[in-house]
């Protein structure tokens, strides 16, 4: 797979962009994301035409549209980054970016709980930065994230498996038969499919069912949009284990008494928090290859992502 892009928040990769000439770099976002992903940096702050350094500004007044205040000078600078940013989002159209990384906290980056300012100059922590607010509405579905959300680990891995879904979604777009390609990727994801809605899970295969009743644009669209909104809800344990029970069922004939046994505790076990969900999956993916299962050795639930990003790990 070609490495997947990503648009980011400059200050994030180290570029010394910030109101106080500094950055913010993020480690893991460059060492180790890094290696699957090219970004595509974008300041607004930077990208409006403001210097570095420059004076700090913050979001006052309604919640609902805020205005972006020069603290200092009290300069209004929302139309000006208003213009710029509905600009910049057509612009990334071109760019065939799978996902953005704002910056947590940032008035004008930020995707959630930035600091709004009322009259009394209180702050409450209810706003979205301009920029980040105009991309969400221009690209709804697109995976998003700030670096801080992405300290959490069941958060991480949600994103990144959106990142790489959809990245294969659009390799699959390319191909020349469509119609096959489109069964194909379906077949394949299934499973990572359902371990985040049922509901979604249903209606997709329906529409794949039917799609001879559809133009190529249309169930292209179609299958898309149920796509990011299926990964968009939170995979929970329940919904795992309902997936790997489910897989559990293809090895009734082969596996013992006691291999049986042994792979329902490692489940029950992962249902109760004692251990991450790797240890299950990597059991079945042993029994997978063992026994030769032609339909689970093909679902990418079993590798949404790169094992070296150890995104299962986690308790």
């Amino acid at each position: 797979m070609e490495k997947i892009k990503l648009g980011i928040s400059s200050c994030l990769l180290g570029e010394k962009v910030r109101y106080d000439g500094g950055h913010k770099l993020d480690k893991f976002l460059t060492d180790t994301l890094g290696k699957y992903v090219e970004y595509f940096p974008v300041c607004p702050e930077v990208g409006c035409g403001l210097g570095v350094p420059r004076k700090s500004m913050r979001l006052e007044g309604n919640p609902n549209s805020p205005r972006l205040i020069v603290t200092s000078t009290r300069e209004d600078m929302t139309e000006r980054m208003v213009n710029w940013a509905q600009k910049r989002v057509i612009q990334l159209e071109k760019e065939d970016i799978c996902g953005f990384i704002f910056k947590s906290d940032s008035p004008s980056s930020g995707m959630e709980r930035v600091k709004i300012y009322n009259e009394n100059s209180m702050p409450v922590k209810s706003g979205t930065g301009i920029f980040a607010k105009i991309f969400m509405e221009h690209f709804p579905l697109l995976p998003v994230e700030d670096e801080g959300r992405l300290h959490d680990p069941g958060l991480r891995e949600n994103f990144i498996e959106r990142i790489f879904a959809l990245k294969r979604w659009r390799e699959t777009l390319s191909t020349k038969n469509f119609k096959k390609s489109l069964i194909d990727f379906h077949t394949k994801h299934k499973l990572l499919i359902l371990a985040h809605s049922t509901k979604h899970y249903q209606m997709m295969g329906k529409l794949v069912a039917a799609q001879k009743n559809f133009s190529a644009k249309d169930i292209q669209k179609q299958y898309q949009d149920l796509l990011l909104e299926a990964l968009k809800i939170k995979a929970t344990p329940a919904k795992h284990v309902n997936v790997l029970q489910h897989m559990m069922g293809y090895f009734k004939e082969q596996l013992s008494v006691d291999e049986k046994k042994e792979l329902l505790e490692l489940i029950n076990n992962y249902r109760d928090g004692y251990i991450p969900l790797i240890v299950p999956v990597t059991l079945i993916s042993h029994y997978v290859r063992k026994y030769d299962e032609p339909y689970l050795s093909q679902q990418v639930y079993l590798n949404p992502h790169p094992s070296e990003l150890q995104l299962r790990n986690h308790v």
